[in-house]
């Protein structure tokens, strides 16, 4: 009987990767028709990059990819899935790619609305046990979820049924995670009242509101946690503290400031709410390996050589 199982999700996932294959053969990124859904192709290993990961799950078809969430490692292929249940700023690295075997990955973002309302109208089993209330985790694929993200890559054929059919898939696809072994992770913030889900609308407020002067006792009190247990479970969901949470926010938008909107590094740092200069300038050193003027430089350079997705 494992032994069917195994055939299956193997023949399932060698559809999965001709489907993105051919979907990607004109570029390395498609956004899609599809609300919340992209593909995504590489012909050779990246460099550690920062970015955002908002509530997704991510899958790679072929391939792997490394992400860093503080000091935690996720490394996911073909057969684990990532899943975010809130936005992580994280460091990302695709480890393995090639013109023969290039890596093949998506990325469906979801709506905490959809998830509430599912669990709402649903009687779900009980949730598998969990050991960590990190808001990232990496979790087994099974043959029903691809199968349900392949019906949803198919629509991509018959886009006149996305608006009618799409929705459906993905209410599926949200089913299969909350009954599969990351569920609890997502009921969690889905539930509104729990801890987690308080963290996730301080979130909300950070991006908000990130180039305001951060006082922690005012979000530990919307939160309606005192500052230490606020502390305590940002952390614990993050892996950052709401300070380390609300730089990253700011740095990472200096840098599309810097880079799309063409501001120089000064202006750039006191949009984004640093009153220092030099000060940004570390911190920027700091998180993404260059200073401000020499990492643009280099971006602009990697851009018209090579395009980044």
């Amino acid at each position: 009987m494992k032994g069917l199982e195994n055939n299956k999700l193997e023949s399932a996932l060698g559809a999965f990767k001709k489907s993105i294959a051919r979907l990607t053969e004109r570029g390395e990124l498609r956004t899609t028709a599809i609300p919340g859904l992209s593909l995504f192709r590489r012909d050779k290993p990246t460099e550690p990059q920062t970015g955002m990961y908002q509530l997704s799950i991510c899958m790679v078809a072929q391939g792997s990819k490394r992400v860093q969430l503080g000091d935690d490692i996720y490394v996911y292929d073909a057969h684990h899935y990532l899943i975010t249940s809130v936005d992580l700023p994280a460091v990302v690295q695709i480890l393995e790619a090639s013109k023969e075997k290039p890596y093949l990955g998506l990325r469906l973002t979801f709506d905490q609305r959809e998830i509430s309302q599912l669990m709402a109208d649903s009687h779900l089993p009980p949730p598998r046990t969990q050991q960590s209330s990190r808001g990232m985790a990496t979790g087994e694929v099974t043959q029903p979820l691809v199968a349900a993200v392949q019906r949803l890559i198919d629509l991509l054929d018959e886009e006149q049924d996305i608006p009618i059919l799409a929705p459906n898939i993905q209410r599926e696809i949200i089913y299969r995670l909350l009954v599969g072994d990351q569920g609890a992770r997502l009921r969690q913030i889905a539930s509104a009242g729990s801890q987690s889900h308080q963290i996730a609308r301080a979130i909300d407020w950070l991006k908000a509101n990130f180039t305001q002067p951060l006082r922690i006792d005012d979000i530990a009190k919307q939160a309606r946690m005192s500052t230490s247990t606020f502390h305590h479970h940002f952390r614990s969901m993050t892996a950052l503290s709401p300070l380390q949470y609300q730089k990253q926010l700011r740095l990472q938008e200096a840098r599309r400031l810097m880079l799309a909107e063409r501001l120089d590094a000064a202006t750039a740092a006191f949009q984004v709410g640093y009153e220092s200069p030099s000060q940004f300038s570390r911190e920027y050193n700091r998180l993404f390996g260059a200073p401000p003027l020499r990492d643009i430089t280099n971006l602009r350079q990697l851009a018209a050589g090579e395009g980044i997705s």
